[in-house]
């Protein structure tokens, strides 16, 4: 979360900025708010309401809830909230949607995370485009719209990723009745989702490439992003082609691939639109 927030921040000020220390104070005290308040208070109400009992990836065998946990999760997010305020009106805006979006998320009656779609949207706009846009929001640099597109592109890049966060809890999210977009789709289609979703992110990064004048001298950046379309697309393909022979285990080894992709991926967007 920190780096994807990073990304935003970088992709305003560049790379010559960030080394600068330039708008660097309001660029750190967006990222606090927006990683330590906003996103651990969403992880707090969540696992309130969650109740985990088998593997959440970084969590084998995850501890039971403390009572108050809720509660504390909803403090932090108001906090960060109240900090706010002292930041440009963009990141004011972008953190209190993503606030209203982590309640309609977790907490019941609404919990969208169990209505197939409606969890998939929200990780697409809250994590997709809106953290990296919170980045380059505390910055207070004017979003011109070529690097509009580059955060708009988060978006469904994530979601791409998001289905294959959850192919390997399937077993958990029924046994909790939670009716995710995985378990809707089943395997096969969801990795379909994912490859058509990835389709449309990189289309949009080509067109910021295309936007921003790349040209020969720019090849570098062009085939760094080819190079991340391409890792994208081997992982999705065979993942496709293997899925009816995977196990969960190996569902979920392809999740940690997909991370990796993703990581690659910001780091090669800061390096083609950073510099």
């Amino acid at each position: 979360m920190a780096a994807h927030t990073l990304v935003g921040v970088v992709l305003a000020i560049g790379l010559d900025g960030a080394m600068r220390g330039q708008r660097v104070g309001s660029a750190l005290l967006g990222v606090g708010l927006w990683v330590i308040c906003l996103n651990g208070g969403t992880l707090a109400l969540n696992s309130a309401f969650d109740r985990d009992e088998g593997d959440i990836a970084y969590l084998r065998q995850p501890p039971t809830p403390p009572a108050h946990l809720a509660r504390f999760g909803f403090c932090l997010m108001t906090l960060g909230l109240l900090g706010a305020f002292v930041l440009p009106a963009g990141y004011r805006l972008a953190y209190a949607v993503c606030f209203g979006l982590s309640v309609l998320y977790s907490v019941p009656p609404f919990r969208l995370k169990a209505v197939p779609g409606a969890d998939w949207i929200i990780n697409m706009l809250g994590f997709g485009t809106l953290t990296p846009y919170a980045g380059w929001a505390a910055t207070g640099v004017p979003l011109d719209p070529t690097h509009g597109l580059v955060l708009l592109a988060f978006g469904p890049l994530f979601a791409a990723l998001y289905p294959l966060t959850q192919i390997y809890q399937q077993e958990e999210d029924r046994r909790r009745g939670d009716r995710t977009l995985a378990l809707l789709l089943g395997v096969r289609n969801s990795l379909l989702v994912s490859i058509a979703a990835a389709g449309v992110a990189f289309a949009l990064l080509g067109l910021a490439g295309i936007r921003a004048g790349w040209g020969p001298h720019d090849l570098w950046r062009w085939l760094a992003l080819t190079l991340c379309a391409l890792v994208w697309g081997t992982l999705l393909a065979s993942w496709l082609y293997r899925h009816n022979r995977m196990s969960e285990r190996d569902h979920q080894r392809g999740m940690y691939h997909a991370l990796g992709a993703w990581a690659l991926t910001d780091v090669a967007m800061v390096m083609a639109w950073g510099t």
